[in-house]
This record gives structure tokens, sequence and C-alpha cells, in this order.
């Protein structure tokens, strides 16, 4: 009743006052006789609507927005691009940057990119970009862990450090072949020498410890040596970058120490009084719950304070912004919920924009002459040699063998975005001219992208595998299992299913529990937090259920690939996932959507290139699913969980004699898990196939008591709410879900197969 009193209520209340607004309106078209007013004809209000949509389209916010848009699309496919081929996303987003730039679409497309990159409207994206490059060095400031940096200082500061002066010396000899040349008129030798020194000694700290998390080996004691090594030549860098720019700005050394005393000064405060204040602040509030506003307004006013002074001082926003995230409290729990906040923003939606602006100034058509390529090529060998051998060397020198000193010099050689940072400083200041700016980028892009080449080139040449991943899972089980879990609940369903199919068996058999995670949702100081977070409910289910599992945990950055990848070559008998849903299932959109990913997507188009796929192929499943199910080289099993918490009544449909491998998953679980299975036959494929019915009929002999035969075409609901689980093959339940079958909607968890 009271339904449909409010609905009454709401009817008379609009109507009402709707006729009362027209009544008005007709009154108030009265007052205008005799008060001239023109009433523009049809054609005349469509050219004023244009002239309208014209000029909206012009504004500086919808052109904004617009660069935004286009900026984040193309970064995101780029990004997914590069991380197909190997390289770091990082990679992918700056040659989307220099791609929309006059580098190419600039070049090819230049009405396009005047109206999209207007010269006036690039001061309003610079300015976006800095912003987010600011909560990007706080969040990289944040990750530093200085802790483990002062108990693993001793070797790490010596090949840091020699990875500093190797290249900062090679790169001012450089500056002073190419002095003359390249430098802008009026810049001092001195300045010029000082960024192209402090350009060659930078290493990417973010870059580099998402390669060591994606290759498996944070937890070694070489990957362990290496990013307490960028962490140290970060800090270290960036201090002499803010005294190379107090150098600049001052215009030599003598008035610059004025900036550099200030800067001390703004350091001391920084570590003995901001510091301890935020440290009492975090330890009253560090759970998310007590994590108020007025608490992350703290946090972000520190931040916004200490790029101010830095940038007043005259050593760059930058400085300040790393400085604040450095000083942070050390509550792994704290620096990880503010990273989340912050993060996401900055480099999802932000620092895209400065990749663009970077591209925007990056002019690769400049560099088509032979005598500007030998140079480019110059700048490349001296930052090869000054990095990657001097950090070899270095650490060679403190006891490391030429594997891991090879390594660690590839490594830091690393330099990806940190390098972009400091050029766009050094172009800001007038100190670099557009020519070196752009033979600079090159170098930046050359030596991130031979990273992962590197590394691979020299476990071949050392005879060695960098995946200490397969070492964890090579046992001398008769039968192996792999569950790959993305989250802790489905891991223990998981882990309750693959019991079930081996708890009993006389012949030794394993189970290896799999946690994959995005590389770039990881932060260097709590990948050991992260994965006992992750395992903790898993491993106390497996000593529940007395079934010993072996950990595997990676960071990665394709996740549908290295699951494929570790199981394919891990010698596995069976692969065990969870179905993943989507929020639109079941709705006009979720269909739509369906049925527009099989379009777009870049891996479906790949497969439908290669013949792997039919482009408008019916696939119930997510995209990682299907992914997994159509490169797996070993049988998959797909569990659509409904809080599968026993095995003992299981039914399995056989709907044609492709089944037939039904029965011998079947017979396992009948064995090892004394579960009362029900064959049901609604196409009589078992009466009709003898080698089907023999197989069942030698598991009747065996266990009579745990098998019942069924032969009707329509299930009742009394029958499949009392059952546990559903076996069935992966084309009968694609045929299930195109049917759309009232078996569906009653019954409780399915375990799809894949033979």
């Amino acid at each position: 009743m009271k339904r449909f009193k409010n609905s009454i209520f709401y009817v008379v209340t609009v109507s009402g006052f709707s006729l009362l607004i027209y009544w008005v309106l007709t009154k108030g078209k009265q007052l205008e006789n005799g008060r001239h007013v023109v009433v523009p004809s049809a054609r005349d209000q469509w050219l004023e609507f244009l002239a309208s949509m014209k000029h909206n389209l012009g504004h500086p916010l919808a052109i904004l927005l617009a660069q935004i848009i286009t900026i984040i699309i193309v970064a995101r496919f780029f990004g997914w691009l590069f991380r197909k081929i190997g390289q770091p996303t990082v990679m992918g987003e700056i040659v989307a940057g220099i791609v929309l730039g006059p580098s190419l679409v600039g070049m090819v497309f230049p009405e396009y990119s005047a109206l999209l990159f207007p010269a006036a409207s690039l001061g309003n994206l610079q300015f976006l970009s800095q912003i987010g490059l600011i909560l990007f060095m706080f969040v990289i400031g944040m990750e530093l862990d200085l802790k483990a940096l002062k108990n693993k200082a001793n070797d790490a500061v010596v090949i840091s450090h020699a990875s500093i002066i190797f290249p900062f010396a090679l790169g001012i000899m450089l500056a002073y072949f190419t002095y003359h040349k390249f430098a802008p008129d009026g810049v001092e030798f001195a300045s010029f020498s000082l960024f192209m020194g402090i350009a060659m000694s930078i290493t990417a700290f973010p870059v580099l410890a998402r390669i060591v998390q994606e290759r498996g080996i944070h937890k070694t004691k070489l990957g362990t040596i290496v990013i307490t090594c960028a962490a140290a030549d970060d800090i270290t860098a960036w201090c002499i970058l803010a005294a190379v720019i107090a150098i600049v700005k001052a215009g030599s050394f003598v008035s610059s120490l004025y900036i550099i005393a200030l800067a001390v000064a703004y350091v001391v405060v920084m570590l003995k009084v901001v510091k301890p204040f935020l440290e009492r602040v975090a330890a009253l509030k560090n759970s998310r719950a007590s994590l108020s506003k007025p608490v992350v307004a703290i946090f972000l006013l520190t931040l916004i304070i200490s790029a101010y002074a830095t940038e007043v001082i005259g050593i760059h926003a930058l400085f300040g912004a790393f400085m604040a995230g450095a000083i942070m409290p050390d509550h792994t729990k704290f620096r990880n919920i503010f990273i989340e906040k912050v993060e996401d923003v900055s480099v999802i939606l932000l620092l895209p924009l400065f990749f663009v602006f970077t591209g925007l100034r990056t002019q690769i058509g400049l560099i088509s002459d032979p005598y500007l390529l030998k140079v480019t090529l110059a700048i490349i060998l001296v930052a090869v040699v000054g990095k990657f051998v001097g950090s070899a060397l270095a650490a060679r020198f403190v006891g490391q063998n030429w594997r891991d000193s090879l390594t660690i010099g590839a490594l830091m050689n690393t330099r990806g975005l940190m390098e972009l940072v400091v050029l766009n400083i050094g172009y800001d200041l007038g100190v670099l001219t557009t020519e070196v700016f752009t033979m600079m980028v090159i170098m930046a892009l050359v030596t991130t992208a031979m990273t992962g080449p590197a590394i691979d080139l020299i476990n071949k040449l050392f005879k060695t595998e960098a995946k200490p991943i397969q070492e964890e899972v090579k046992t001398e089980s008769k039968y192996k299992i792999l569950i790959s879990f993305g989250n802790s609940e489905r891991g223990k369903a998981l882990l309750r299913l693959a019991n079930g199919l081996i708890k009993r068996e006389r012949e030794p058999a394993s189970v290896t529990a799999m946690h994959l995670t995005l590389s770039n949702e990881l932060h260097t100081f709590d990948l050991e937090e992260q994965e006992r977070k992750s395992f903790a409910p898993v491993i106390a289910e497996s000593e529940q259920l007395g079934q010993p599992i072996v950990k595997l945990f990676k960071a990665s950055s394709d996740i549908d690939q290295d699951i494929v990848e570790i199981a394919n070559q891990g010698d596995f008998d069976l692969l065990l996932v969870g179905l993943g849903q989507s929020i639109f299932e079941g709705t006009l959109l979720g269909r739509l959507l369906g049925y527009t990913t099989r379009i777009i997507n870049p891996d479906r188009l790949i497969d439908k290139f290669t013949g792997k796929e039919g482009l408008f192929e019916n696939s119930p499943f997510d995209e990682r699913t299907r992914q997994i199910i159509g490169r797996t080289r070993m049988p998959v099993g797909i569990l659509v969980d409904k809080n599968l918490d026993k095995i003992e009544d299981i039914f399995v449909p056989i709907f044609s004699e492709q089944d037939a491998f039904l029965v011998g998953f079947a017979h396992r679980l009948i064995a090892n898990n004394n579960a009362h299975v029900t064959f049901v036959d609604p196409n009589d494929a078992i009466k009709n196939n003898p080698s089907i019915a023999e197989s069942i009929a030698a598991i009747e002999d065996e266990m009579p008591i745990n098998l019942t035969m069924m032969t009707e075409r329509t299930m009742r609901k009394e029958f499949l709410v009392k059952q546990d689980m559903m076996v069935v093959s992966l084309e009968s339940w694609k045929k299930l879900v195109d049917s759309q079958s009232i078996w569906l909607s009653n019954i409780s968890s399915v375990l799809i197969l894949k033979p």
C-alpha cells in the first residue's frame, strides 16, 4: 500500500507542477507583445546551434578533455603492444607519446595534430602533466625501502656510485666534444656538461624493480642487490640533479651555494621535524577506516608544501615530491593504502600526458642528417659503456661472479621514465636544444628496450635460466595439479577440488598453488607481505585438508601469458582455474560488450589472423579463461564456484562420444573422495557407445554403491539442488549456455573440463 501511495504522490506532484509551469509560460508569452522580440527561423536556429557546437569544441577545457581521452587510449594500446613483445609497459607509453607528436602523427596528419594539439593548449597539458609527475615522484619516494637500504648498503652503494660516476664522467667528456655544435647560445659549458653527465647517470628505479619482479628474481641475492643499488642510485642522482639545477639557475657555482645551503636546510627540516610528526600521525591512523579525509589532507599538504618549497628554493618541485614520499612513515600498511589512493590517478590518468608532452617536443625527423645519426649513436654508446660497464665492473670488484655482474650492469642501464624527467627539466631550463633533447630521448628508449634482451643473452651465454619458478614445481609426483587463483576464496575452493581428485592416490601426487599479480600493482617494499596475505587463507585450508602444497608467487606484466607458459613448461597433468565473471553478465550491455570485444580485442584479432579462432566464435567465458583454454597443452578444469564446500554428490552428463574422457575424472572423484556419481545419458551417447558403457561398467563393478545411471532428458529441480557439483565437458557447456538450459539456473557448482 505504501508503494502505491508514494507512486500516486509522485505522479500528482510532477503532473500538477508541470501543468502550472506550462500555464505560466503560456501567459508569459502574451507579455512579449510590443517588445520587438524576434524569433529566429528554423535555419537560423540550426546555424546558431552549429556555431555553438564549434565554439564548444574549441573551448580550452573541451580540447584538454579530448587530448586526455586520446592520450589514455593510445598509451594503453601501445603499453599492451609492448608488453606482448616482452618490453616494459612504460616503453609503449613513451613510444605512444612520440607517435602522437610531430615525429609521426604531426608529420603524416598535420591538420589533425594542429586540431588536437594546438600550440595555445600545450600550456594546460604541461601543467597537468607536471601535477602527474609530482604525484608519481611522491609514489617513487614511498616505494623506496630506506631500512633495507641501510641494512644492505655496503656493496650496493659501491656499485651504485660507480654506476653514477662512470657515466657522469663520460657524459662530461661527450659534452666537451659537442658543446660548440649543440649547446644553446648563452649556456655555459658547466651547465651543459653537468646536464649531459646527470642524464647519462640516471637509472629508472620503477622500471628496474618491475623487471626484477616479473623475472622472479626479487627473492634472490642478485635481486636484492640490484634493487638496493637502484634505490641508492635514485637518491644520489636526485641529490646531484638538485645541485646541478641550483648551479644552472644561479648562473655560477659560487652563487649556487646559497641555493644549496637552503636545500640542505630544507632536507634537515624534512628529516628532523616533518618526518617524526608524520610518524606519530600514521601510528594513530594506519588503517583504511581511520585514514579519514583530514588525515589524508595532512599528507597531501605535506607533499604540496614540500614540492612548493623546493620549487621556490630553486631545485625543482619534483625533488620536493620525491623527498616527501621518502620521509613518509615506514608502516607498510599505511604506505600501501596511501599509494593505492595516489598511484592510479598519477600513473593511468596523468603520467601519459607527460609522455605525450615529451613526444610533442621530440622531433625524430631532425635526426635524418648522417652526422646527427652518428652523434646519436655516440650518445647511446657512451650511455651504455658508462652505465653497463661501470656497474658490471664495480659489481665484479666487490665479489659478484661475472654472470651476476653483467646482469646488474644490464639492469642498471635501464633509464625509462626517469631519464625523460631529467631531459624535460634540462629542456625547460634552456640547457638542451631540440636536437640534443631528441637524441637523448632516443638513447633513453634504446637503453630501456635493450635490458630484457641483454639479460636473456647473458643467461644464454652462461647457460643458465633465470626462471626459479619452474624449479619450485619440479617434483617426482605421478600426478601433478596446478591451481591458479586470483583471490583467496577462489583459491580455497580450487584446493578443495584438487584435494578431492588426489587425496587417496597410492602413487605420489602434488598440488601447486599459483598466484600471479600485475607487477604495476606491487611495490618493492611489500612483496613478501603481498605474498603472505595472498596465500595465508589457502595455506590454512591446505592444513585443514592435510594437503601439502607448493607455493608459487610471481609479479607479472602479462598474467594470461604467464599462466599458460608456467602450466605448459611445468609438466602438469591438470590445470584448475576459477571462472571470472563480468559485472554486466546477463544484461543487454553484457551481450553488447561480449559482441564488441570479440571484434576489437587485440588478442582475439591476433588469434583470428593466425587462424587460432573464428572472430565471432561463441565463448561463454571471460577473456583470461578463454586465453588459457586456447593455449594450454594439458587438460584444463574451470570451476564455477557456488560455495563448493564438499564433493559428495556429483552428476556427469554425457552428451556425445567426445565426452568419454569425463568417465576418467568421475572415477578419480569416486576413488579419492568416496563421492557418489550420477551419469546422465540424455542423448543415448552411453547406450550407443560400447567403449563408454564398458568404462562405466568397470567403475560399477568396483564401486557399485557409488554410481547411478539416469537417462532422463529433463532434470528435475529437486535432483539438481541436491548435487554438490556438475562435471561437464567444454563443448557440452557451450551448448548448454547457447540453449539457455534450465539446468543452469538450478545447478550448484560446475567443473568444466577441456581434455
